[in-house]
This record gives C-alpha cells, sequence and structure tokens, in this order.
C-alpha cells in the first residue's frame, strides 16, 4: 500500500522531473507494456498473496473443528465476494457514472482477490494441505491447457483470455470505445484480461494459503518456519524462470509462469518479513506501516477513488514557481491520505468485507 499510494507516486514525479537521470527508476515503476516483469508488478500478486495468508488464521475454527461450515458461513463468503466487486465497480467499474454502457463488471483487483478467496477459502476448510496443492495444479493445469489448445497464442489480442474476455464481457470489456452513432469497438490498447485468467488468481490466492499454513503451523520452530517458506519461494522462481521459454511471463494476461514467478517472490518476501518481525523481533521503526495495513481496502479505494490533488494545489499553490512543485504536491497528496488511514488507525476504525 505505502509503494502503491505514496512512494510510488512521489517516485514518478520525480522521474518526470529528472527523466535522463533516473531511466531505470521510471522503468521499475510502470509495468510492464507485455513481457517481462518489475517493481511495479508485484503489487497486484502481493494483494491476492496477502488475502490467501490470512484465510488459516481467519478460518482455523472450520479447520481444527471448533466450528462446522454452514449457512452463515457461506452467507459470510458471499458477503465478502459481493462487497469486494462492488468496490471494485467504483474504483474502476464505472458504476458511479450512472450509465450502463459504460459499466465494467470484471476489471478491477479487488475483483480478482474476490474469486481467488472464495475459491481458496473452501479448498481450506474442506480439504488438507497436500490436496489443497492438487486443486491448485488442476487450476494451473487448465489454464495452461487452454493456451495450449489454441497453439500458445499470446497475441495482445487474439489470445484465448483475451478472446474469452470479449466474447463474455462484450461491451462491458474495459478498454472499450464507444463512437457518437452509439457504435463500440474493442480498444487495441487495452491488454488485460480477467475471466480465464481467474483460474490463476486462484492459484495466487491459495500460493498465500499454504504459506500461511506453513507459518502457522505448530510442527517447526518460527526459525524453520521462515528458512521453509524461503526455500518453496526459491523453488517457485525457478519454476517460473525455468518454464517462461515456453509459457513467457506476462501479468496482463496472468501468465503460467508469471503466476509460479511472483507467487515465489511473495514467498520470498514473506519469509524475509516474518524473519526480521517475529523472529528477530526488529520491529522498531515500522510500526507506522500498520496504518495501512489495517486499513488497506480503504487505503486502496480512496487512494485509488479521490484525488487530493485540488485540495494540495490549494494549499500549496504559494509554492508552484519552484521547479520540483510537482514532488510536492505528490507528496502533499500522499500525506492528507495517510493522514486520513491514521485518524481512523487511532480510532480503531476499520473497513472490513
Amino acid at each position: 500500500m505505502f509503494l502503491l499510494l505514496a512512494l510510488g507516486p512521489v517516485m514518478k514525479s520525480i522521474c518526470r522531473l529528472y527523466p535522463d537521470s533516473t531511466a531505470w527508476l521510471a522503468h521499475q515503476i510502470e509495468h510492464v507494456s507485455w513481457e517481462g516483469f518489475v517493481l511495479w508488478d508485484i503489487i497486484m500478486p502481493l494483494f491476492l498473496f496477502m488475502s490467501g495468508i490470512t484465510i488459516p488464521f481467519s478460518m482455523a475454527a472450520y479447520k481444527d473443528g471448533r466450528a462446522r461450515p454452514d449457512r452463515k458461513f457461506y452467507l459470510k463468503l458471499l458477503r465478502r465476494f459481493f462487497l469486494l466487486f462492488l468496490l471494485g465497480w467504483i474504483v474502476q467499474g464505472n458504476l458511479l457514472e450512472f450509465s450502463w454502457k459504460d459499466f465494467h463488471p470484471y476489471a478491477n483487483t479487488l475483483q480478482a482477490i474476490a474469486v481467488g478467496y472464495v475459491v481458496t477459502a473452501l479448498l481450506f476448510v474442506y480439504l488438507k494441505p497436500r490436496w489443497q496443492i492438487v486443486a491448485g495444479v488442476a487450476l494451473f493445469a487448465a489454464y495452461w491447457i487452454a493456451f495450449a489448445c489454441t497453439g500458445m497464442n499470446l497475441d495482445p489480442q487474439e489470445n484465448i483470455a483475451m478472446v474469452v474476455d470479449k466474447a463474455v464481457l462484450g461491451s462491458h470489456r474495459d478498454g472499450v470505445r464507444w463512437a457518437l452513432d452509439g457504435s463500440w469497438r474493442f480498444g487495441k490498447s487495452y491488454q488485460y484480461t480477467w475471466i480465464l485468467s481467474s483460474l490463476n488468481f486462484a492459484v495466487t490466492v491459495l500460493l498465500g494459503c499454504l504459506a500461511g499454513q506453513l507459518l502457522k503451523s505448530g510442527r517447526h520452530t518460527p526459525g524453520r518456519r521462515a528458512l521453509l517458506v524461503a526455500l518453496v519461494g526459491a523453488v517457485l522462481v525457478a519454476i517460473g524462470l525455468a518454464i517462461s521459454p515456453i509459457f513467457p511471463i506476462i501479468k496482463k494476461i496472468w501468465s503460467s509462469s508469471m503466476t509460479l514467478f511472483s507467487g515465489g517472490i511473495c514467498f520470498l518476501l514473506t519469509a524475509f518479513t516474518y524473519y526480521i518481525v517475529d523472529v528477530r523481533g526488529h520491529h522498531k521503526g515500522a510500526d507506522w506501516l500498520k496504518i495501512y495495513g489495517m486499513n488497506a481496502i480503504t487505503a486502496y479505494c480512496v487512494g485509488k477513488g479521490v484525488s487530493f490533488t485540488s485540495v494540495s494545489e490549494s494549499l500549496l499553490h504559494g509554492l508552484s514557481g519552484l521547479g520540483c512543485y510537482p514532488v510536492i504536491i505528490a507528496f502533499a497528496d500522499a500525506a492528507i491520505l495517510f493522514g486520513i488511514l491514521a485518524l481512523m488507525y487511532k480510532n480503531k476504525v476499520f473497513l472490513k468485507v
């Protein structure tokens, strides 16, 4: 959240001011055009992965026999699914345009989390870890088979994931262009896919769930848990890179190699932070990040759905003559959002879905 909503925007404004000396950094904080992977591309996988990590802790009662999946359990899953889709519609689905033709039902990270979370929660509650892995492999294989059956066509507009999105979502797919006469066409610049990619969204959330089960396991010491999580991460990164010549790393379609590669990075980051904070106990100076973490959905929705620039420019217009004024405004925007989140944190107001 801090990278996405604070550090990233400030760095982008600096890169725009000094393009010649910040070319490498600028490349890292923008999504790659098609194949490849940079820093900015890990944000969405981390979203999904972290939603999976919470499942073994929040649903432990259903696993150890203290509770049974009942009507209340399913209603809770359905409620979370709907609320995440609703928030996704508000942030990126054009819901507040109040225009049916401009409505995009599936085009947001929160909705990818919704799908992956429901699938993973059910797998966690009803299956043992080894069968969860089998189910994850089946989802992973189904996605790959869909591409294999179409000759591994990876054209940005003609691959099977894009074809499915166009067929199912039609004029409500993100990136559609409307003409004045009421006709519409698919925009060639939009390359993200969602429906078929949901198979691998679920795999990413499931990887987070498996990491959470490793961290929660009482069979190992905390240090050994960190090591096991790191080893799994290293293996996933290696496999992702190994299969990338066959199925390249492409985040926009959530390709199979990207799923394993990004999942491995998530495992490694989890192992590192768990070791530093939980095993070694070094958390001094980092507790302020809880302000973002405890209200992550609020931070995302407000940060993406509300522009604070007019407020920042109204307060700081006297500095507009400075060359670094865009950086100051980006910093002020981030500070306003952080202030809102800090007040919520102080008053123990947390948005939960």
